[in-house]
């Protein structure tokens, strides 16, 4: 094949979804967490997310949970600098993330890089987020959710829709007619029966770690299944662990957080100089 024969081929590539497929757990869980180290979220902000990151690992995804995390999550960002949470994700990278990618998963991207397939991370998550992720494991780019920003700080509104369920294989399509790619021989990853349009969409869809409908739907359709997680006759009880040891993280951080606001008021209140005592006037005294 000639350079310019080779130049004019269609492209292929491999997408990946990131949560319980390339990283373990909830990626905005973990980011959320470094948020709230600094001083971003308050209590309830942090027991919200908490709750959701156990829901999403125990149960996986749903319709109602991604809007409730939708919802909650533009609402606590608005007025957020953009720098910062990009800045924040990547302390957050190096602090916790790097040791939570799956080692078979990251074997599965260098193996398409190695072939010259381009690699996509395709993301709930803020596009920031993705972007950063995609450059730290060394992907092409990624697909995220975007979030409309002004002079550098989120406004609380999404810019498109929330990039999840079919939205992601719309994305994948857009992006192919953009680039050239081939998708009958592309392949895509991902661990939540909400990654099947996705999946759908090219030649070699493969589930990385399915959630209980995500198996069944890759045993209907005969696509293969890669489990990286450790497992035992529990099935999810490794990853279950993590999730509730994180929840429980969260519920110990904050109740320590309460206990040490309530101690503060009481010192405040034993510290308060008493007030000084009445003293009746002399004459007041002989009339009473």
């Amino acid at each position: 094949m000639t350079s310019d024969a080779a130049s004019t081929a269609p492209r292929v590539a491999a997408f990946f979804d990131v949560d319980n497929t390339v990283i373990r757990g909830a990626s905005a869980f973990h980011i959320a967490r470094g948020l709230w180290q600094r001083d971003y979220f308050t209590f309830r902000d942090i027991l919200k997310l908490g709750y959701e990151q156990a829901s999403y690992v125990l149960f996986g995804e749903s319709k109602e949970q991604m809007d409730r995390v939708r919802s909650q999550g533009l609402g606590i960002i608005r007025g957020w600098s953009v720098a910062e949470m990009t800045a924040v994700g990547e302390e957050v990278y190096d602090e916790l993330l790097a040791s939570r990618v799956f080692p078979g998963t990251k074997e599965i991207i260098d193996e398409h890089l190695a072939q010259g397939h381009e690699v996509w991370l395709v993301t709930a998550s803020p596009i920031e987020i993705g972007r950063m992720l995609a450059r730290r494991i060394g992907a092409t780019g990624a697909l995220g959710t975007v979030a409309e920003h002004v002079n550098g700080h989120y406004t609380g509104r999404l810019e498109g829709d929330f990039l999840h369920g079919p939205r992601k294989a719309d994305a994948v399509e857009r992006l192919a007619a953009e680039r050239g790619i081939d998708l009958a021989a592309s392949h895509a990853y991902g661990d939540s029966v909400n990654d099947g349009p996705m999946l759908s969409t090219v030649g070699h869809p493969c589930a990385i770690n399915p959630d209980p409908r995500m198996r069944r739907l890759a045993h209907e359709q005969g696509w293969p299944i890669r489990e990286f997680r450790k497992r035992n006759k529990h099935g999810r009880r490794g990853i279950v662990k993590s999730s509730v040891t994180g929840a429980a993280w969260v519920t110990i951080q904050v109740t320590r957080g309460i206990k040490n606001a309530l101690r503060a008021l009481v010192r405040g209140i034993l510290r308060r100089p008493a007030a000084a005592p009445t003293t009746a006037h002399p004459d007041e005294s002989r009339e009473l």
